[in-house]
């Protein structure tokens, strides 16, 4: 089968990197996969002058995508796409709010037009723009049972393929865990609204008024922002390798995520299968995923006093209560594998 993913960038975002996943299996399973995409723009005058400056090269655009032998058709801007631009393929599948109104008026000869959905895009500076390419007659996969359940009741949807991502467990696994000598907290820095930074921040500040010695580690695509600042003695990886990912879930005795809305959150599966219990609100997968008080906590979404005693309850319990919320999120899965979830995402396409 021939298909062709409709990306608005190549980034190290979570969504690119489900994408990027989901192109290798198809590939690997016989598929011919193309990626069309914005060409990435050239650094501005000031960045070029700041490198130049330092004595080095520009900065490297890293991305999910890189190594992947794929076949890339770029283009010169995000914006509607033109027949004569993209190949004949047997299904086109728009992967972005934006990229679901370029592929709607293609010819059929570029192949049936899906929606991969993997979170509800609809923001006041968006709307009621990006709410509107829900309702386009494209055919629905969406990665979380909250996201099916978004589509069956905002938009009157019901015949939407669930595929739940999954986690490699050769990537991300962990040897005999215990519980830190040091309180240990990791999370995510985005300071994307929708990943809720600010109330974790406010919760880590109200959590070490009790754990005065609370060690905090972060990673994430973006560095810190003076308006959104990590405490003083955190730790905080920019752009880790994936290895070394898997070593920050398994030196923290709980992930937190504060997120207001999610599609899935990945990061929260890639910590459990390290062995880590997840503190979470209420959205997304966690919303499915987090047993409360068995592979980690639950709370409402931006209740900092609520997921504030959650974050102590966890950090509070016994070695061996600890370890049997660890076991749990070790246990704690959606999919056998990423192939599986592939053979899933195929069998939609066929559908």
């Amino acid at each position: 089968m021939r298909i062709t993913f409709v990306l608005p960038q190549l980034n190290l975002s979570g969504g690119n990197k489900v994408v990027a996943i989901y192109s290798q299996e198809l590939s690997r399973l016989g598929h011919t996969v193309t990626i069309i995409v914005p060409r990435r723009p050239s650094p501005s005058w000031s960045v070029r002058l700041r490198s130049l400056l330092r004595g080095s090269g520009p900065p490297a655009l890293s991305s999910h995508f890189d190594g992947l032998d794929l076949r890339y058709i770029f283009i010169d801007a995000p914006r509607s796409l033109d027949d004569s631009e993209v190949p004949e393929s047997d299904v086109i599948i728009a992967t972005w709010w934006e990229t679901a109104e370029w592929i709607s008026n293609l010819s059929s000869s570029k192949g049936r037009k899906f929606y991969f959905v993997q979170h509800h895009e609809v923001f006041s500076h968006l709307a009621p723009r990006s709410k509107d390419t829900y309702t386009l007659p494209l055919r629905k996969i969406v990665v979380s049972k909250w996201l099916q359940d978004v589509m069956a009741t905002e938009y009157g949807d019901r015949d939407v393929s669930l595929v739940p991502n999954s986690v490699d467990r050769g990537q991300f696994f962990s040897s005999m865990r215990s519980k830190s000598a040091v309180p240990t907290v990791g999370l995510l820095y985005s300071t994307v609204a929708f990943k809720g930074l600010d109330t974790s921040l406010a919760v880590i500040k109200q959590v070490q008024i009790d754990i005065p010695g609370l060690k905090i580690v972060a990673f994430g695509s973006e560095h810190q922002q003076d308006r959104l600042p990590l405490p003083n003695d955190a730790s905080f990886f920019f752009e880790p390798s994936q290895d070394r990912i898997r070593h920050i879930y398994a030196q923290c005795d709980l992930w937190l995520t504060c997120s207001r809305t999610e599609g899935f959150n990945l990061p929260a599966l890639e910590a459990m299968a390290c062995g880590t219990p997840v503190v979470s609100t209420k959205a997304g997968w966690p919303a499915d995923g987090v047993l409360d008080g068995v592979n980690g906590r639950l709370a409402d979404v931006d209740d900092v006093n609520e997921i504030a005693r959650a974050v102590r309850w966890v950090l509070t319990r016994t070695d061996k209560e600890w370890l049997s919320l660890s076991n749990a999120a070790l246990e704690t899965k959606t999919t056998a594998s990423w192939a599986e979830s592939a053979l899933l995402f195929e069998k939609a396409l066929f559908s």
